[in-house]
């Protein structure tokens, strides 16, 4: 029996190289916004053609029973939805044009050592190891640093109100993790920044 493959691939666009084709997934779903830096709201679903016709959306508007119908129900019933501003897939193709002109592949390359030179020092602050090893097998331009930590809404707080410094401090099954992310526009500074911040925030026993 045949399983579907729905894969949530909300972070690869502009951040890992893939290729639809060669992944042939039954379902697919990415963003635009995180790694490209287009608006929110630019998120794609990709249904393989021959399961297209067996998916409507929630709301099927203005491509139901089309007084001009395209060769594709999925795409006249997916394209649309009434007065949705579209403004924002509008600007993926200026996205990739800036990513081509500004050679994006060596910046995602940089960002990617920022985040691998890091690790470790992030790690041996905050006494813990990283989920997995740090190569770009396993780790692209973001990382989740395991924290511990008694309060993890008040060392969110204590980042932000304190330091400007926005970074999620998150609870995946009652543990808590730490995750930076680097894109063209971060630098080591930041870094230093942060690395600062939670080092004062061990000494207040914000971490362990």
């Amino acid at each position: 029996m045949d399983v579907p493959v729905f894969i949530d691939g909300a972070h690869v666009p502009g951040h890992i190289s893939l290729d639809l084709k060669d992944l042939h997934p039954d379902f697919y779903t990415g963003a635009c916004h995180k790694w490209m830096m287009t608006p929110k709201g630019s998120t794609f679903l990709y249904i393989k053609r021959e399961l297209q016709d067996q998916y409507d959306p929630l709301v099927v508007s203005w491509g139901y029973k089309s007084a001009m119908p395209s060769h594709s129900k999925f795409l006249d019933y997916h394209q649309l939805q009434g007065t949705r501003d579209i403004f924002a897939f509008l600007t993926i193709p200026a996205a990739i044009q800036f990513m081509k002109e500004h050679n994006w592949t060596e910046v995602s390359k940089l960002c990617r050592k920022l985040v691998h030179d890091n690790a470790k020092p992030f790690c041996d602050l905050l006494n813990t190891q990283p989920l997995a090893p740090v190569n770009d097998e396993f780790i692209g331009q973001m990382i989740s640093i395991p924290i511990q930590t008694s309060d993890p809404v008040k060392l969110y707080r204590y980042l932000f109100d304190e330091h400007k410094i926005e970074i999620p401090v998150m609870n995946i099954n009652n543990k808590f993790y730490l995750r930076y992310s680097i894109n063209a526009f971060n630098s080591q500074e930041e870094l230093d920044k942060l690395y600062g911040a939670l080092r004062r925030a061990v000494k207040r026993r914000l971490l362990g």
